[in-house]
């Protein structure tokens, strides 16, 4: 497959012009795309096992979309034959008072991953530049100088050994519509519907702009943005393994050397 490109450092970006249905990163079809993905996530489960056996590198994963955007999907799609011991999720909700307390870094950077270990980011720090700003939760130059604050955090989390990934999951307003109204029509999801979704999708236009710039000014080379095409869930899922397939693989890792002190060990 093709690589797919992230989001250069400073390139300006318009959400409206691309396509969240785009299928030109694999055009053979969902039927071929499913059989790659199951291909791409056995590979997966044998790279994350080396990864944690290594132990030298650390890998932490942004997921930020709209709401139904897919980010439960691809946790559950892409990471689904993974080791659990390697491999955690943290969760960004709405702050504690405690969390509030402190700089709004602070419960972000308790979840980083330490050495052999992937963490996924559901929703991160990003909210501090999205919500806050499209709910003016604070004044736009507390949030704008954010965007240097977290490129500045990025940065030192890279130096210090983790590989950044962040997945902008682009999905279009009617795919949004078509995703809550199943959740409305179907009694089995009714727990994932939540009415405060409707109040962010009439700011829709507001968060898009938001996102904009969030991938122009924060997308870097030691933390990209990629932004997913995410109206076809089976194609998300297999650009997002594909994406993390060729970071592991680039790392060129090798299982721990422990044959010398096991060789006089008899089991009876």
């Amino acid at each position: 497959m093709p690589t797919f490109n992230p989001v250069k450092p400073g390139e300006k970006i318009d959400l409206s012009k691309l396509d969240p249905a785009d299928s030109s990163f694999f055009e053979e079809g969902k039927k071929e795309g499913k059989k790659q993905l199951t291909k791409l996530t056995e590979k997966l489960e044998i790279l994350q096992e080396l990864f944690y056996a290594h132990g030298k590198h650390r890998l932490l994963i942004v997921l930020q979309a709209m709401d139904t955007g897919g980010k439960d999907g691809v946790i559950r799609h892409v990471f689904e034959g993974v080791n659990p011991q390697g491999v955690s999720v943290a969760n960004f909700k709405v702050p504690t008072p405690e969390e509030l307390s402190h700089d709004y870094l602070w419960r972000i950077h308790k979840q980083t991953p330490s050495a052999g270990e992937i963490v996924i980011f559901n929703r991160s720090h990003y909210e501090d530049v999205l919500v806050v700003r499209v709910k003016n939760m604070v004044d736009k130059h507390v949030w704008s100088r954010r965007f240097d604050q977290i490129n500045a955090f990025e940065k030192m989390l890279s130096e210090e050994g983790t590989i950044i990934l962040k997945f902008f999951l682009h999905i279009s307003k009617d795919e949004q519509k078509q995703r809550l109204q199943e959740r409305l029509d179907d009694p089995s999801k009714h727990w994932k519907f939540n009415p405060g979704d409707l109040k962010d999708r009439a700011l829709w236009d507001e968060y898009m702009h938001a996102y904009e710039d969030v991938l122009s000014r924060t997308s870097t080379a030691w933390a990209p943005w990629y932004i997913i095409p995410s109206d076809r869930k089976w194609l998300r899922s297999l650009i997002i393994a594909d994406i993390l397939v060729k970071t592991l693989e680039g790392l060129n890792m090798t299982l721990p050397d422990r044959t010398e002190e096991l060789s006089h060990i008899t089991i009876e």
